[in-house]
């Protein structure tokens, strides 16, 4: 289950990429008050639970979910360290980019080691991969550098880990997901 916390980009992502990756286990969900960390977890949480109710009232244990993640990125959110902090808390994954969702298809096409407005980046890659919808992100045009983006994200994650901010400007751990997603899908 990935509970996203924007409305249309990491989505129409995340749909496309279980398509690509055949992987038909994947839910994703909208948050409709999207925008904040918290109300992602909130969500999170608020499935899981349905899941094990219905789980519990049927007794099918396949109405459960592996793995319950929430996507959000750190922009100027309020109170995101204290949402981190509470998925860790309910045993939920977190999918995090600094500063925006955007870092990701970046990656897929350079490094990115600078630190970048969330409005300079996307409109980097808006440029980048010429879209006339910078909320599209059609995964035909940049998923060819996949698996350059898993080891950028790593790296960057490796030299934030030695400072005194592991989830600083730039960080992704998108990848994470994203290997989970791939790892299960069908060959």
């Amino acid at each position: 289950m990935i509970v996203c916390e924007g409305e249309k980009t990491e989505p129409a992502y995340f749909k496309q990429l279980k398509h690509t990756f055949r992987n038909r286990l994947v839910h994703v969900d909208i948050e409709e008050g999207a925008g904040v960390p918290m109300s992602v977890v909130a969500r999170a949480m608020e499935l899981r639970d349905l899941a094990r109710a219905e789980d519990k009232a049927q007794r099918d244990e396949n109405l459960l979910h592996d793995q319950v993640w929430c996507v959000f990125d750190r922009d100027e959110h309020p109170r995101f360290e204290e949402a981190c902090a509470r998925a860790e808390q309910e045993d939920l994954r977190v999918a995090l980019s600094n500063p925006c969702f955007e870092l990701w298809p970046l990656l897929h096409l350079e490094a990115q080691t600078e630190r970048l407005h969330r409005h300079d980046l996307q409109r980097k890659v808006t440029k980048l991969l010429k879209l006339a919808n910078p909320k599209s992100l059609p995964l035909e045009k940049f998923h060819h550098g996949y698996q350059d983006a898993v080891d950028r994200a790593r790296e960057l994650r490796k030299t934030a880990a030695c400072t005194e901010r592991p989830r600083g400007n730039p960080t992704t751990n998108v990848d994470e997901l994203t290997e989970q997603i791939r790892e299960g899908g069908q060959p």
